[in-house]
């Protein structure tokens, strides 16, 4: 394969083969540099002209699939780095296309004025022959010449915006001119009513939509949560809306609904009002052909509620559109009841509740309420408010017909309630023979025409259908009134009468109940009715006559206050509760949201730096293969030149004949030996040429010297000749001037005399017209000074009453200042006092419990006072226990003893070393001694003279007692010395005295 030339070289080439006449070589050069390697390194400012000239062949030649292929080859190569080039492109394409269908329509109708130009007898009938033929052909002149020159450019024209759309599919920074090409196509179909194409450009705009999360990976994938993009893609499923309700594609219309429906749902904040107001009106179109009454006048009411949320409608636009909404629930059936099961009627219902935005299915009894909720009865017009009143407020059934009937025929007469009079007269009759019902029993079918009179003649003056109102027609619509649960009646031919059925049963079905309220005022109930509802009226009446005989207590003001505040308190939680749970689930999406956005994000990241990092190496690959081609190319471009030099140059020389030069052997000889050939060969021609010109300059001396000698006398000869001819030149010219301005002098003169004539007219007419032209000017600019002084006077009563306005407005705002400011000072002074009173408690509270801690500390004191002397007694009675126990049997009478024989409770004293030893460690700190008692006998008591054997006793006689060793007890004074020896060796630390313990615990000391 040959190397890629340069792109400029390439268009060079092209548009020389162009000029000749080869426009498919050309565009066979333009696909191989696409198809090359280099294409995609090659500098767009380069490609750009390349890719328009290549647009416009393919243009020119029809040649759509390789326009697409040469398309797609430049998207790949241009969208990372210009997408404004790649607009530029795509828009010439689709421009270049649509001049050409318009050329070509041009051309169709001058070949039919033409035709038209070429008949030679307009009164002439045509042949036999030529009905013949126009009959068996079927097509005329206009058909043929449109399928020869339009259809073709048609064709090319739809598949241009096929491959521009499928060029700029999936690309988030080509969506702006997707969209574009998307709405110039829809303009395509609604403008040449191509309704097949129009479906399949809707179903391709789908299968894009719907791809969008398979080529999410993708660099520059499209992202529905972007509103910017969210809103593109909005836009166009809109103007889809509107073609497809222009076209009357209903089917198309309804998808496209569901389209916008599915948009509006992934949007994260609210569409426009006139968006939805655009959406709205659109189904309601769709409904109404669909014949779908309940949910068009559902699509009214939303409709009505934008777009007096919007504003900006007249009165009369208002009303118009009241009465649409009236009109339209008026209009839809009492009970529709069809064929389907129950679950393809959910199924439906709840996609159409979905589009509307509705939270239940709509009825019709919600939806006049609804719009008597909305004023909507007193903004319409009169009729419609006669209308209403008629069918749903008064009952009349004999004179329903005559009443109606002048309302039926002044809305025929309306366009835009026209379509409403079949359903409304469907929705008379079913009013009227329920009210019949309601009245008689049966009735003949002649009165009850007759009864219908009135509307038949309405309808007949109207230009309307009166058929709907023949016999065959009222008892079929009975029938199926009958049929679906709506009547009861049943039609006896024999007798000629409608007979109205009262059967208690005959509507215990669910599926064949009306309700009551739907039929509008009731009478007397009917049979089935109060079947119906007895067991609902003994239990109200049951519930009643409770109330009467145990009324439930009255709850007295406190309980009420209480109750109230408990449930202010528990409406006020429970709307925190509710808050906080909405903050929480919200805050939770929100994180969700942004958990998926960063991971998306980062994905996308590492997507694009992988891509990055392929692209880079790819491009530095590709880059230095072309640098090495592009140097090889650049040797052998300069091998060959200087080779293709070298032949020239030795062609040149051997042509001159002077040098022998041979070509087959040229490539031996470089450039420098044939330039010193070259240079050898031009100075052998200049002395040759120098020779000549000698040779030639001296002949020429000789003759030129005797030519001058020759025509020197003839030279004054030939100068008088020439003064004689220019002097009768010049006087012949001044003769003819002076002629031609004595002949306009003389025009001028007779002008003059004829124009004098009507001077003075002129003189006056123009002192009138400047007379005139003065007046109006004065009276004017009277006008203009008196409006300027009116509007002056406006202006500054305006200015004024506006700073009137806005003083009143600042004394409000000062005066609401200082009101809030009031309220903030007493809820601070209210604060400060509740904080008071707050201190005040908290102070009493401690106090309180200040003094209840002092009891309790009096009281445990007190307890191990009375603990302290109760250990103390069990220690005393503990050592005399002991001592009881260690005493010694009796002693011999030689042993001194100090104490009388009459003692009866121990032989004698024990030894204090003994006591000391025997009795228990001590439990508690070291306390004072009880005094000692003074010396003496002991004190006697009893009759036997016994020594006393108290406490006083016993530290008598342990002070003074000998030990059981012999050796002198020691003193008090000793043990007291002792004492304080061991509480000396504290060095300054004291141990605490009269500690209580537990019993369980006095053991372990």
């Amino acid at each position: 394969m040959a190397p890629m030339t340069k792109p400029e070289t390439i268009l060079k080439q092209a548009e020389g083969l162009v000029s000749v006449g080869q426009s498919h070589a050309a565009l066979q050069s333009f696909t191989e540099m696409f198809s090359s390697k280099r294409f995609r390194t090659t500098p767009l400012a380069s490609l750009e002209p390349i890719m328009i000239r290549f647009v416009e062949l393919c243009v020119e030649m029809r040649k759509g699939r390789v326009a697409k292929e040469g398309l797609m080859q430049y998207k790949n190569t241009a969208q990372n780095t210009s997408v404004g080039s790649i607009e530029v492109v795509i828009q010439k394409f689709v421009s270049l296309a649509d001049a050409k269908l318009q050329e070509a329509q041009e051309k169709a109708e001058k070949a039919a004025a033409d035709a038209a130009a070429d008949v030679d007898d307009l009164e002439a009938t045509e042949t036999p022959e030529s009905i013949l033929l126009g009959a068996v052909s079927g097509d005329q002149n206009r058909d043929r010449t449109d399928r020869a020159l339009v259809t073709p450019w048609l064709k090319f024209l739809w598949e241009s915006y096929r491959t521009a759309l499928e060029t700029l599919k999936n690309n988030a920074r080509l969506q702006v001119i997707y969209h574009q090409i998307a709405q110039q196509a829809f303009q395509f179909c609604l403008k040449h009513q191509r309704k097949v194409e129009f479906r399949r450009l809707c179903e391709t705009l789908r299968l894009h939509l719907s791809n969008v999360a398979k080529y999410a990976h993708q660099s520059h994938a499209i992202n529905l949560q972007d509103p910017d993009t969210l809103q593109h893609y909005l836009d166009a499923r809109f103007a889809q809306l509107n073609t497809s309700v222009e076209l009357e594609l209903w089917q198309e219309a309804f998808r496209s609904v569901e389209d916008v429906h599915n948009l509006l749902i992934m949007a994260k904040k609210a569409p426009r009002p006139a968006m939805m107001a655009n959406y709205y009106e659109k189904l309601t179109k769709i409904f109404l052909m669909s014949g779908n009454a309940l949910y068009h006048a559902a699509a009214w009411g939303k409709f009505y509620t934008v777009t007096t949320t919007i504003g900006g409608k007249s009165e009369e636009e208002l009303s118009r559109l009241a009465g649409q909404v009236l009109v339209s629930a008026l209009a839809v059936p009492v009970n529709q009841k069809g064929e389907e099961s129950v679950e393809e009627v959910k199924g439906r219902t709840g996609r159409l509740t979905s589009l509307l935005g509705l939270s239940k299915t709509p009825t019709r009894t919600g939806l006049l309420k609804d719009a008597l909720s909305r004023n909507v009865l007193k903004l319409a017009s009169e009729n419609i408010r006669s209308l209403y009143n008629i069918l749903e407020v008064t009952f009349d059934p004999l004179t329903l017909c005559v009443e109606v009937a002048p309302l039926f025929r002044a809305l025929s007469e309306d366009t835009s309630y026209a379509p409403y009079l079949p359903l409304l007269q469907r929705a008379l009759l079913s009013r009227l023979i329920s009210q019949l019902a309601q009245v008689y029993s049966s009735i003949t079918i002649e009165n009850l025409l007759s009864l219908l009179q009135p509307l038949r003649e309405a309808l007949a003056q109207g230009g309307g259908d009166p058929a709907i109102y023949e016999p065959e027609q009222i008892e079929a619509y009975i029938m199926r009134g009958t049929h679906a649960g709506e009547l009861s009646v049943r039609v006896d031919h024999a007798s000629g009468t409608l007979e109205f059925v009262d059967d208690p049963f005959s509507g215990l079905d669910s599926t064949h109940v009306a309700s009551s309220s739907t039929h509008g005022i009731v009478v007397q109930p009917s049979a089935a009715s109060l079947v119906r509802t007895r067991l609902s009226g003994i239990a109200n009446a049951l519930n009643h006559a409770l109330a009467i005989l145990e009324p439930p207590p009255v709850p007295s003001a406190e309980e009420q206050r209480a109750r109230v505040a408990a449930l202010v308190t528990a409406a006020d939680a429970e709307r925190k509760a509710l808050q906080l749970r909405r903050a929480i689930v919200a805050r939770r999406r929100e994180l969700l949201s942004e958990l998926a956005a960063r991971k998306e994000k980062e994905e996308q990241s590492r997507r694009s730096e992988e891509s990055r990092l392929a692209k880079f190496d790819e491009t530095r690959r590709a880059m230095e293969d072309a640098r090495r081609r592009e140097i090889e190319r650049a040797r052998a471009e300069i091998q060959q030149r200087k080779n293709e030099e070298a032949r020239q140059l030795a062609q040149s020389l051997r042509e001159r004949g002077n040098l022998k030069v041979d070509i087959d052997d040229v490539e031996n000889l470089n450039t420098d030996s044939l330039m010193r050939l070259q240079v050898e060969q031009l100075e052998k021609e200049k002395k040759e040429r120098e020779a000549r010109l000698r040779v030639i300059a001296k002949r020429i001396d000789h003759t030129e010297r005797a030519y001058r000698q020759e025509e020197r006398p003839l030279l004054a000869k030939d100068y008088e000749l020439q003064q004689a001819s220019d002097r009768a030149t010049f006087e012949r010219v001044q003769k003819d001037r002076i002629d031609a301005a004595r002949l306009d002098h003389k025009r001028n003169l007779e002008t003059k005399k004829r124009l004098s004539r009507i001077l003075p007219e002129f003189e006056s007419r123009k002192a009138i017209i400047l007379e005139k032209r003065s007046a109006e000017y004065e009276r004017k600019q009277a006008a203009a000074e008196a409006k300027i002084e009116e509007e002056k006077a406006k202006r500054r009563t305006a200015l004024l009453k506006a700073r009137e306005e806005e003083l009143s407005r600042q004394e409000a705002i000062e005066r609401a200042r200082r009101e809030e400011e009031e309220a903030e000072r007493n809820r601070q002074e209210e604060e400060e006092r509740k904080l008071a009173e707050e201190e005040a408690v908290k102070r009493e509270a401690e106090a309180e419990a200040a003094r209840m801690r002092e009891e309790r500390e009096r009281q445990r004191a007190a307890d191990l006072e009375r603990i302290k002397l109760q250990q103390q007694r069990e220690e005393e009675a503990a050592q005399r226990a002991e001592e009881r126990r260690r005493q010694p049997p009796a002693v011999t009478a030689s042993a001194p003893t100090p104490v009388s024989e009459g003692a009866w409770r121990r032989g004698g004293p024990p030894s204090a070393v003994t006591v000391a030893a025997a009795a228990p460690p001590a439990r508690t700190p070291p306390r004072s001694e009880s005094p000692a008692p003074p010396s003496g006998p002991p004190r006697l008591f009893g009759r036997g003279g016994a020594a006393a054997t108290g406490w006083r006793a016993r530290e008598q006689a342990r002070g003074s007692a000998p030990t059981t060793g012999g050796g002198p007890a020691p003193s008090s004074g000793a043990h007291e010395e002792q004492q304080k020896k061991v509480e000396n060796k504290d060095d300054g630390f004291q141990a605490p005295k009269n500690v209580w313990k537990p019993s369980r615990l006095r053991g372990q000391q």
